[in-house]
């Protein structure tokens, strides 16, 4: 878990390494991390599960490194699980490695992966490995020979993969919004779902960007704003407040002064904002029998009063009267057959990367279903809607 101080998973460029076993992935990436991260073994399969490591790649700053099982495991028992998991990383990957060895050359394996990562649009760099040792292997136009052994070609893959990588102006979830010595208030409730001893990983995020973009910020639980707010000197240029206490927030907070929400904010960040707030019409069209997915990016313990297993559903059914059926999807597992569900809703993401994030928008999408978020459908819920997307009205009208 990433400590206050580290940058979350969820921030980092996913640098993927794919191959065949016993290529010389797993060496590879130790030696360009500098340290041992994977388990290296002559054993064809050592690497049976994705594999991911934290670390800075200057001057692009922190990235996630992650190691993948063998794209040939032939395992007659889990060789195919192995495989797919390797597979299904490319759904979060922002920029691939593809190393084939030097010994064996390019694989029918490998030249489905590279399939694979071409048609999704991934930048990918392609490695010869093992290239200390003596091959009849020709290394190909614009492939990198690198040996894990001697220190060959790291450097060259490190320059690439900072060229690789997109360039462009760094999204922001609320800075871009804000002027210097604006006054933003967050309200962060603190109950039992809250994490002890620290925020949750959105309100941690928001704070930052908005220190960063030179503004000050009051952070008040929800129980202390009708009292904080008559204290303000000046009206603030906009309020954020956890979407669970959208009621009480809404009621105190003056219409003139801009609402939304942390959910609402990363709707835009992770995804598309105008993508996300048309899928929330598609709430009026739901019937008796409809199911609703209701997908979160994360697993943690589950409350008394959970919003995505007791709050939301018990919203939606009071607000559309119709009888509805509800599936949940947590962590790392997304439905593959999403055309049987009449809406998804899912969190805001914090957790994943954009690039993953992304993929489950434009996976509803093709399968027909629309897609919402946690605060998009909660301020809808609320009748607060149109309001709490003011800040945004150009995005959202396009």
């Amino acid at each position: 878990m990433s400590t206050l101080n580290e940058a979350p998973r969820g921030e980092r460029i996913h640098i993927a390494f794919f191959g065949c076993r016993n290529a010389g992935k797993s060496s590879l990436l130790n030696a360009f991390a500098g340290q041992e991260v994977a388990l290296v073994s002559p054993v064809k399969g050592t690497t049976t599960d994705p594999v991911y490591k934290a670390m800075e790649l200057q001057p692009i700053g922190p990235v996630e490194l992650i190691d993948t099982p063998g794209l040939d495991d032939e395992d007659p028992a889990l060789g195919g699980l192995r495989v797919r998991r390797a597979l299904e990383v490319l759904d979060k990957t922002d920029i691939a490695v593809l190393v084939v060895s030097g010994e064996t050359g390019v694989s029918p394996a490998d030249e489905e992966a590279l399939g694979r990562i071409r048609t999704k649009g991934i930048p990918c760099l392609c490695v010869l490995s093992k290239c200390d040792l003596p091959t009849g292997t020709t290394i190909p136009d614009g492939w990198i020979a690198c040996s894990a052994k001697t220190g060959q070609g790291i450097p060259a893959l490190a320059a690439r993969l900072v060229a690789a990588l997109p360039v462009g102006e760094a999204r922001r979830i609320v800075g871009d919004l804000l002027k210097p010595e604006d006054f933003v208030v967050l309200v962060t409730p603190i109950d039992a779902a809250a994490p002890k001893g620290r925020l949750i990983l959105p309100q941690q995020e928001t704070l930052r960007d908005v220190l960063d973009s030179g503004a000050c910020a009051l952070v008040v639980k929800e129980t202390g704003l009708a009292a904080a707010f008559p204290a303000l000197a000046r009206p603030p240029a906009l309020v954020i407040t956890d979407s669970q206490a959208f009621a009480v927030v809404a009621g105190i907070v003056p219409p003139g002064v801009p609402l939304t929400s942390f959910s609402i904010l990363f709707a835009r960040y992770k995804g598309d904002l105008a993508t996300l707030v048309a899928g929330a019409k598609a709430v009026a069209a739901l019937k008796d029998g409809d199911r609703v997915l209701v997908a979160e990016g994360c697993t943690h313990h589950r409350q008394e009063d959970d919003i995505g297993t007791v709050k939301i559903p018990r919203l939606l059914m009071a607000k559309t009267g119709k009888r509805l059926v509800f599936e949940h999807a947590r962590g790392m597992g997304y439905p593959d057959d999403l055309g049987r569900f009449a809406l998804i809703v899912h969190c805001g993401g914090c957790m994943l990367n954009r690039r993953e994030f992304c993929r489950r928008v434009a996976e509803g999408r093709a399968a027909g279903v629309p897609v919402t978020n946690y605060g998009i459908l909660l301020a809808l819920l609320n009748g607060i809607l149109p309001r709490c997307l003011e800040p945004f009205r150009l995005e959202v009208e396009g």
